[in-house]
C-alpha cells in the first residue's frame, strides 16, 4: 500500500510538472522541499514541547501535527515567495523541459512520500501503520522492513548527515544523529504496541533516573542466564547493566510500556568534551536481571505494568550489549524522555544489582 501511494505521489507530482510547471519550478519546488523538511526535522520537537503546555491532551499527536505544519508553512511560503520573484517562465528547451519536468516531478514526489512516512510515523497509530517496520511479536533489530525505495530513510538521513553538530544548548554542540540515534527505528519501536495502556509519551515530568553513582556498569563475567548457564561472549561487544528507575508520577494514565520503548544511545569513545556529537548508535534491552540476579532474555515487546510496583519507582536493571568501540551516552525512554549517562563501572566496581521479577503483562 505504502509503495502504491508512493508512486501515485510521484506520478501526480510528474504529470503536474510536465503539463503546468517548467524544469526550472520543478528544480525550485524540490530545493524547497528540502529546506522545508530540515526545519520540519529540526524543530517541530520544540514546537510540539510549546504545544503540549497549552493542550496537553494532544501530546501523543503533537509532533506529527507540528511536523507536518512546519513543512506545509515553509513549503509554501517559500513556493510563495520564488512567484512573485520569477513571475516570469524559464524555457530550457525542448529536450531539456520535456525530460527534467517529470524527473522533477518524480523527484519531488519521494520527497514528499518520505516526509509523510515520517510524519506517520510520529502518530501513536498502530504499529502495522503506515507499514509494518517490525514484527510486533518479536521485532528483529537487524532486517526492518522499508517500503520501495526507502524514502523515510532518505530524508531522515540527510537530515542526519547535515545536523551532526550542529544542534547546542548551552554551548555544548549537540547532533540529530547522536540524540536520534536510528530515528525511524525509535519512532517505530517506540509505538511496537501503541494501544490505551501503551502510551508512546509521558508527562512532562521527568519518568525514568539513572543514578550517575552507581547506575551504569559493566556485567561481570560471572554473570548467568536465568537457567543457569554462563553467558556466551559476543565478539566486538561488552554487555553492560543499567539500572532504571521508572516513576509512575512521569507517566500518564496508560502505565505499561515494553522494552522497546528503552533504548542506549552510545558514542564513539575518546569524545569526552563533546559526548553529544557526531553520531551514535542504539542499542536496546535484550533483558533484565530477574530472580537470583540471573539474566532473564526477553523480546523487545515485552510488557512491563509500572502501576503495580510498589512506591513511585519501578527499577530495572537491563541489559544491553554495546560495541567495544562505543561508550553509553544517553538512556531514552518513550518519546520525551532523555537521561545523559555517567562513564560505566568496571565489573570490579559494580554495585549489587536489583533484581526485577515483575510486574509483567
Amino acid at each position: 500500500m505504502v509503495s502504491l501511494v508512493m508512486l501515485a505521489i510521484m506520478a501526480g507530482c510528474a504529470v503536474y510538472l510536465y503539463l503546468k510547471g517548467t524544469l526550472v519550478q520543478g528544480i525550485i519546488m524540490i530545493l524547497n522541499a528540502l529546506i522545508a523538511g530540515l526545519i520540519a526535522f529540526g524543530f517541530h520537537e520544540m514546537l510540539a514541547a510549546f504545544v503540549v503546555n497549552y493542550s496537553p491532551g494532544i501530546a501523543a499527536w503533537s509532533q506529527m501535527m507540528c511536523f507536518l505544519l512546519l513543512f506545509v508553512l515553509v513549503f509554501a511560503g517559500f513556493q510563495a515567495a520564488v512567484m512573485q520573484l520569477c513571475k516570469e517562465k524559464v524555457d530550457m528547451g525542448v529536450l531539456a523541459e520535456r525530460v527534467g519536468r517529470p524527473l522533477s516531478g518524480v523527484i519531488l514526489g519521494y520527497l514528499i512520500t518520505g516526509y509523510l512516512l515520517v510524519a506517520l510515523g510520529l502518530a501513536p497509530l498502530p504499529s502495522q501503520y503506515p507499514y509494518s517496520r517490525f514484527d510486533e511479536r518479536n521485532p528483529n533489530l537487524a532486517s526492518p522492513s522499508q517500503p520501495m525505495l526507502s524514502p523515510d530513510g532518505l530524508v531522515t538521513g540527510l537530515f542526519s548527515t547535515i545536523s551532526k553538530g550542529s544542534f547546542s544548548a548551552l554551548g555544548e554542540p549537540r547532533s540529530f544523529a547522536m540524540l536520534h540515534a536510528g530515528f525511524l527505528d525509535q519512532i517505530h519501536l517506540n509505538r511496537l504496541k501503541a494501544t490505551a495502556d501503551v502510551a508512546v509519551f509521558t508527562k512532562n515530568t521527568p519518568a525514568v533516573d539513572v543514578s550517575r553513582k552507581d547506575g551504569i556498569w559493566f556485567a561481570p563475567d560471572n554473570l548467568r542466564d536465568s537457567e543457569g548457564r554462563p553467558l556466551s561472549s559476543r565478539p566486538g561487544e561488552n554487555l553492560v547493566l543499567v539500572r532504571a528507575d521508572i516513576k509512575k508520577s512521569g507517566l500518564r494514565d496508560e502505565t505499561k510500556f515494553t522494552l522497546s520503548q528503552l533504548r542506549l544511545v552510545c558514542g564513539p569513545k575518546g569524545s569526552p568534551d563533546s559526548p553529544l556529537a557526531g553520531a551514535g548508535q542504539a542499542a536496546y534491552p535484550i533483558g533484565y536481571i530477574g530472580a537470583e540476579s540471573r539474566l532473564e532474555n526477553k523480546p523487545l515487546s515485552e510488557t512491563i505494568d509500572a502501576s503495580k510496583a510498589k512506591g513511585d519507582d519501578l527499577t530495572m536493571t537491563l541489559a544491553f550489549y554495546v560495541p567495544t568501540n562505543m561508550t553509553p551516552v544517553l538512556l531514552q525512554f518513550k518519546r520525551n524522555n532523555i537521561v545523559q549517562l555517567a562513564r560505566p563501572a568496571s565489573a570490579e566496581d559494580a554495585p549489587e544489582p536489583v533484581p526485577f521479577t515483575g510486574p509483567a503483562s
